[in-house]
């Protein structure tokens, strides 16, 4: 059985807040807001799905006991305030740190949950909660289309690290090795989605029956 791996953690949960809180800002500078707007798009897209996380699963929220992570993401707004101007195309910087967040904060939500007791089930879930809440946050802020709601192959890619992380921590693997494992599955997998234009067949909706069973 494993340790607790509080140190990794943190650490990884503080990566993922900065990962993140560029993104937010970077959103704050498409719409030309002010260096407080850039703050709040930074710490709210930076933490809040390590905060939904913790909540669900009834831990401390990781930003209340060390506020190191809020502060990394201000610094992160202040700094983006000052050199979005030098990204000439700022979505695609948008894209690729986005994918590299939504990668690590899948496993680090997994492992954050199994550390916490949880099941296999319940470690997934909370990864991809953690992946997708702070994105949704910020896409609904900024007005953007959420990339939940566009046919884009991103919350399938952290389903799929995380439940990678999950499955080889469940056999014994490392906490270190199933999670760059379920980080490398799902960044791969976001990566080639975009560069490939991949997506999930979407539903398409049918005329329903003129005549329906006399019993429904």
């Amino acid at each position: 059985m494993d340790l607790p791996i509080a140190p990794l953690l943190a650490a990884l949960d503080l990566i993922s807040a900065v990962s993140f809180a560029a993104t937010g800002a970077l959103v704050a500078s498409r719409k030309e807001l002010d260096i407080l707007g850039f703050v709040w798009f930074a710490v709210i897209t930076g933490v809040g799905g390590g905060t939904t996380r913790d909540l669900i699963l009834g831990q401390p929220v990781f930003w209340v006991e060390d506020p190191t992570p809020v502060i990394a993401c201000i610094l992160t707004a202040i700094v983006t305030h000052f050199a979005a101007h030098l990204m000439e195309y700022r979505y695609r910087y948008i894209l690729w740190l986005d994918a590299f967040g939504m990668a690590l904060v899948s496993v680090v939500g997994t492992l954050k949950a199994l550390d916490a007791g949880a099941g296999v089930t319940v470690a997934i879930a909370m990864g991809v909660i953690t992946a997708n809440v702070g994105g949704i946050i910020r896409d609904t802020l900024g007005q953007e289309p959420s990339v939940i709601l566009r046919r884009e192959i991103y919350v399938a890619a952290s389903m799929l690290g995380a439940a990678g992380c999950a499955a080889l921590a469940s056999f014994g693997a490392p906490r270190e090795a199933a999670a760059l494992a379920g980080f490398g599955l799902a960044f791969a997998l976001r990566i080639v989605a975009l560069w490939r234009s991949w997506s999930l067949p979407a539903y398409r909706s049918r005329p329903g029956r003129h005549n329906p069973p006399a019993d429904l």
